[in-house]
């Protein structure tokens, strides 16, 4: 069972990426970065993709224009860190989605392949993250499934909400075995904090789980999860403050509450 520290704005800086993984991550994800941007070679957005250290680390891209992300690709020198790249289907901002990209790109799935196989036809592994639509009309139309089962990702991501769903409604698990049925690798996302949410993971067939607001409180759920021996959290945010210091990141600026 793989353990994900699942991509977040403003909190998935390498500093917090190398936390979660010292103690018990087994990968990271950055912060999201459309590869539009990129291809411009702005100072901040390449800041978004740069890795520091070994950390295992995928770096989340989101778009939709594949010309763009031919030339990224044709560009891209690889860091140490890296693993390969991951989709974003998953972003829920109405910005985003009005603009066809972020959770507006799951009811394509014929132009995901497309981006996925072009990446992957550039040697790199390559993973989708994605919701379960973007309102409840295409959930029960299962646009996620169609996608999971047309698209050649090395895994799949399965955010267990879709796009205009609340956070104060519990992820819907259900979705699961269906999604796990297709015969693709899946990772599960939403609402998992205790060994007794991983276990039932791991029964249904999930390969892995990602966790995301629960580390932000406590990066230590990792470790804790596989009992690792560990230090306080108080000496890890000290050490998170050092690293972003050394790293001239402002961590005042994430949004972190641990």
């Amino acid at each position: 069972m793989q353990y994900l520290l699942a991509p977040m704005e403003k909190i998935t800086d390498s500093s917090f990426r190398h936390i979660c993984h010292k103690y018990g991550a087994d990968l990271t994800f950055t912060e999201q970065i459309r590869f539009e941007t990129l291809v411009k070679k702005t100072k901040s957005a390449l800041e978004r993709i740069k890795l520091h250290d070994d950390t295992p680390t995928m770096i989340q891209i989101m778009g939709k224009d594949e010309e763009k992300l031919d030339k990224f690709m044709r560009e891209f020198i690889p860091e140490r860190g890296f693993q390969g790249f991951n989709l974003n289907l998953g972003c829920p901002s109405q910005t985003y989605v009005s603009q066809g990209i972020g959770s507006a790109m799951i009811k394509r799935p014929t132009k995901v392949k497309r981006m996925v196989d072009l990446i992957k036809n550039y040697g790199y592994n390559v993973n989708v993250k994605l919701r379960l639509g973007v309102n409840l009309t295409e959930k029960r139309e299962k646009v996620y499934l169609k996608l999971i089962e047309k698209v050649d990702a090395d895994f799949f991501i399965v955010h267990a909400r879709y796009r205009s769903e609340s956070y104060e409604r519990k992820a819907d698990w259900s979705v699961f075995p269906e999604c796990v049925n297709t015969g693709k690798a899946i990772v599960a996302n939403g609402d998992i904090q205790t060994k007794k949410d991983v276990e039932k993971m791991k029964e249904i067939g999930c390969i892995g789980v990602m966790i995301g607001r629960a580390a932000t409180n406590n990066p230590l759920i990792f470790g804790q999860l596989k009992d690792m021996k560990l230090p306080t959290l108080e000496s890890v945010k000290k050490e998170y403050i050092e690293l972003c210091n050394n790293r001239d990141i402002n961590c005042s600026e994430n949004e972190l509450s641990f």
